[in-house]
């Protein structure tokens, strides 16, 4: 049975989403031609202004919910979206679960790409066991370099949002250039881009589709930190330091090892989408491998809540965003950036519980009671 805190919690990013739709279409009524002209004569006749306000926002949406799931193309593009993103936002999640910020998993990201290329490039195995080592090294290069933070923390206590920060610029720029040396660019070319992982390091794709094994992949990496935060002792001992680390520490928890092997496993699961990206969607190494997945990961933790399932469900939503938002502008000529603004009001709106609660005039306690509402 779900707790009455979760339910709580998830009824408040469910209203902020709704909250956010609703902000979108104030926008998309402002910013239509057709609306603003028939504005010019409201008072005469007021019915064609709330007529084209209303078929503006039906449109726009319609067209962005068909091309996020308007077929098996349109729904394969939402999960290519979404499957960094879980990896990403799980990397937030356990991190913050046990009290750290980690604000690298765009880098950890990076690293984890420039690992698991290499390997899938310059390292010739056999099928199966290429795939399986290239991933390897992706979860390794990423947790090396989420681990440094860790260790940053632990032993000097800087703060790992300053740390991972400035480990997103190195990771970035050291990507950048290693791409033009010898050991890492394309032979016969001069921009930053690496050779294509050879197809023995190649996952699987799916019904002539982007889709690849990649988005199976992250859902076990779901299913393994619900695990490790729910029903192991160590998950249970990284989520007390993350409680009050104070008290951990009286307890006998060694604090400064959860750091360490929290921002460890948060770099592994950022590493392990940089993989992916490398292996399953992009396949050669180039400077933006990343995209903005890694800062994107953070939204989609905020929006699931600090929970697994939770950040599962916003990477879904979110890759349902930029799936559609093409097909959006393309049928309807809004533009693309309207979806960037419905995110960023996603995230001011979750961090903001207050102000959802106040639009929807429910109590903190009983917010949970709205969304058992919606389901009877």
């Amino acid at each position: 049975m779900l707790n009455r805190k979760w339910l709580r919690e998830l009824a408040v990013s469910a209203l902020a989403v709704v909250l956010a739709l609703v902000v979108g279409a104030v926008l998309i009524i402002v910013s239509s031609p057709t609306v603003t002209a028939d504005l010019g004569y409201f008072a005469a006749r007021p019915l064609d202004s709330v007529t084209a306000a209303w078929a503006a926002v039906r449109d726009t949406y319609k067209a962005l919910f068909l091309g996020a799931f308007g077929g098996w193309q349109q729904l394969a593009e939402t999960l290519v979206a979404a499957t960094p993103l879980i990896c990403t936002g799980l990397s937030v999640t356990l991190a913050f679960r046990t009290g750290l910020f980690n604000i690298g998993a765009q880098g950890q990201l990076i690293a984890g790409a420039l690992a698991a290329g290499w390997v899938g490039f310059a390292v010739h195995l056999p099928p199966v066991i290429h795939v399986v080592v290239a991933i390897a090294a992706g979860l390794a290069g990423g947790a090396v370099w989420g681990g440094l933070a860790g260790i940053l923390k632990a032993r000097t206590g800087a703060h790992e949002v300053i740390s991972t920060i400035m480990g997103n610029y190195v990771a970035l720029y050291a990507l950048t250039w290693l791409l033009t040396t010898k050991p890492l660019q394309r032979p016969g070319r001069n921009e930053p881009i690496s050779p294509v992982v050879d197809p023995s390091a190649q996952l699987p794709r799916f019904g002539g589709t982007r889709l690849h094994l990649g988005l199976a992949v992250a859902i076990l990496a779901a299913i393994l930190v619900w695990w490790l935060l729910s029903r192991s002792t160590l998950g249970f001992r990284l989520r007390a330091v993350g409680a009050n680390p104070d008290a951990a520490r009286t307890a006998g928890i060694g604090v400064g090892r959860a750091y360490i092997l929290a921002m460890l496993l948060a770099g592994a699961l950022a590493g392990l989408a940089g993989a992916q990206q490398v292996l399953g969607t992009d396949l050669p190494l180039t400077n933006g491998i990343a995209g903005s997945f890694g800062f994107d990961g953070i939204t989609v933790a905020l929006l699931g809540r600090g929970s697994p399932i939770g950040t599962v469900c916003a990477a879904l939503l979110f890759g349902a965003l930029d799936a559609g938002g093409n097909e959006m502008q393309a049928a309807t000529g809004t533009p693309l950036t309207l979806v960037t603004v419905l995110q960023a009001v996603i995230v001011v709106l979750v961090a903001a519980p207050a102000l959802v609660r106040t639009v929807f005039r429910i109590r903190a306690e009983g917010a949970e009671a709205v969304l058992a509402k919606g389901w009877s």
